[in-house]
């Protein structure tokens, strides 16, 4: 049996791409099913476990609005529809691997998946069930980190969880740069200040306003997700000191 989490409630972000094979694009049923294998024990944590997933696997709103044709709201509204669709896949992977999940979404999808609704959230994640929060914020401009903040924020998260492609916050881009340093603890100021473009910033200010802290984690190392919920040493923190 896992041992009990410290927190009652947190809201774990995991983009798009962890949903597809490296280099790919679309979803990946490895891929999807190593996902489902990394949440589906955090349910016998006694935590409760939001998520908000990306669609950068299928496209970014922003990238698509370069089109010369293509307005930001339109391309964000696709991305939109990219994260229901992940959304969609996850739900029934996690539930394939014994762990109840239920998609809340904040873009009407009617006959696929629930419209979002804060209390119905809580309810859901009252009763053990893993919520998969869809569709962003609903509105253009918004980046699913944004939206993480948001939802942490509404559900009374006690932390936010981003699991990245890398071991947590670095000074420079660890891919480009393999000695670029770790930072293992970081204030909401210092990554503002700094600009370390970890997660959006408006996200990063409103967890700042909401004292949630953010662990920054590589999601591909086995076990780094329950180790976080934990409150294992893991990647970086960033918190008010």
């Amino acid at each position: 049996m896992c041992p009990a989490a410290p927190y009652r409630r947190v809201l774990l972000k995991i983009s798009g791409e962890a949903f597809c094979a490296p280099g790919e694009f679309g979803i990946d049923a490895n891929a999807l099913q190593a996902v489902a294998a990394e949440l589906a024990p955090l349910r016998e944590m006694q935590v409760q476990v939001g998520l908000v997933v990306g669609g950068g696997n299928f496209l970014r709103g922003k990238t698509l609005s370069q089109t010369p044709f293509m307005p930001r709201a339109t391309a964000d509204a696709i991305g939109m529809l990219a994260t229901v669709m992940n959304a969609l896949a996850l739900q029934e992977a996690l539930e394939h691997a014994a762990a109840p999940a239920r998609v809340l979404s904040a873009v009407t999808t009617a006959g696929f998946c629930e419209q979002y609704d804060r209390r119905r959230a809580i309810r859901h994640l009252e009763a053990g069930r893993l919520v998969i929060l869809a569709g962003g914020t609903g509105s253009p401009f918004f980046t699913t980190d944004t939206c993480a903040a948001l939802r942490a924020s509404e559900l009374g998260a006690d932390a936010l969880l981003k699991a990245t492609k890398v071991d947590g916050v670095f000074e420079a881009d660890p891919v480009t740069n393999p000695k670029a340093k770790k930072f293992e603890r970081l204030t909401y100021g210092e990554v503002l200040a700094r600009q370390l473009g970890v997660m959006d910033l408006a996200a990063v200010s409103l967890c700042m306003e909401s004292h949630i802290p953010v662990i920054v984690f590589r999601l591909a190392k086995s076990g780094n997700v329950a180790a976080a919920v934990r409150g294992e040493p893991v990647g970086t923190i960033i918190s008010v000191s």
